[in-house]
């Protein structure tokens, strides 16, 4: 896979952690030194980072290259990465690549284990990264095979119960406006409850997006715009994990929505250094 991050942006990690220098190594005087150093997966994940991870060694001033790609399931002990070159490039970009790895795959191992209980049915993840993460979270998103709900507000429309706080028409004048305005979207409505959900079928929309339905509730809603020959897309949303995906599938739902891969906890990252 691509790296994502700019050089700038890589330097700007580094400058983060290296501010003025490696005092412990500088004073050890052991910059000099030649040495290689390894990054292995210490427990089954799927991989995501190696390519930023390598670019940043490479900007400390190490050689690196890439093993296993961002997107790989793998096992325990499994290569990610190698670099050699001075201890001082080393040992500045060590921990830094390291981090970005195990935060990263964590995202990616936690996306691909919704993906593998949805499946068929697609994953999408929600723009609620950690801000300043968006570039590596999306990455990472795909790497474990889901996709994007939305980038962020410009893209789609997103109806929420906050927006019609402030319209004062009925629904229906509402989707009639908006597909007029902008023709080539779709426009997804958020609802909260099978009623409401509904009341913006009747009136038109395309998407529904459930918010934070039970699987039952789910199902309800199904059958009722089955009932009245109506077939908005159902999203559900909120809450969606690994362990209750399969349950949205069968229930009914086209797309499962969640943010729930950048709450996962980071996957380890194993780093042997070799002197030559």
């Amino acid at each position: 896979m691509y790296c994502c991050l700019s050089e700038s942006e890589l330097a700007s990690l580094l400058r983060d952690d290296v501010p003025a220098g490696d005092l412990t190594t500088e004073s050890l005087s052991i910059g000099a030194a030649e040495g290689t150093m390894r990054f292995h997966a210490r427990m089954p994940m799927t991989v995501c980072g190696t390519e930023e991870a390598v670019a940043l060694l490479c900007l400390a001033g190490a050689d690196a290259v890439v093993v296993t790609p961002s997107g790989v399931a793998v096992a325990p002990g499994v290569q990610l990465l190698e670099a050699s070159g001075r201890a001082d490039a080393l040992l500045r970009g060590w921990k830094v690549a390291q981090t970005l790895m195990e935060w990263a795959s964590g995202i990616a191992s936690s996306a691909a284990a919704i993906v593998a209980a949805a499946a068929p049915v697609a994953v999408a993840c929600t723009r609620k990264n950690v801000p300043g993460t968006k570039a590596m979270s999306v990455k990472a998103v795909k790497a474990g095979g889901a996709i994007m709900h939305r980038l962020g507000l410009s893209e789609t429309l997103l109806l929420f119960a906050e927006h019609r706080l402030f319209v004062d028409e009925t629904p229906m004048q509402t989707v009639a406006r908006l597909h007029r305005v902008q023709p080539e979207r779709k426009l997804t409505v958020e609802v909260a409850t099978v009623e409401e959900a509904l009341v913006w079928a009747r009136a038109g929309a395309d998407v529904l997006q459930l918010e934070k339905f039970t699987p039952e509730q789910v199902a309800a809603c199904r059958a009722g715009v089955g009932a009245e020959r109506l077939s908005p897309v159902l999203v559900a949303a909120g809450g969606i994990r690994a362990d209750n995906a399969a349950a949205y599938v069968a229930a009914g739902a086209a797309l499962l929505a969640t943010s729930a891969p950048y709450a996962a906890p980071p996957r380890d990252v194993q780093v042997h250094f070799e002197r030559i």
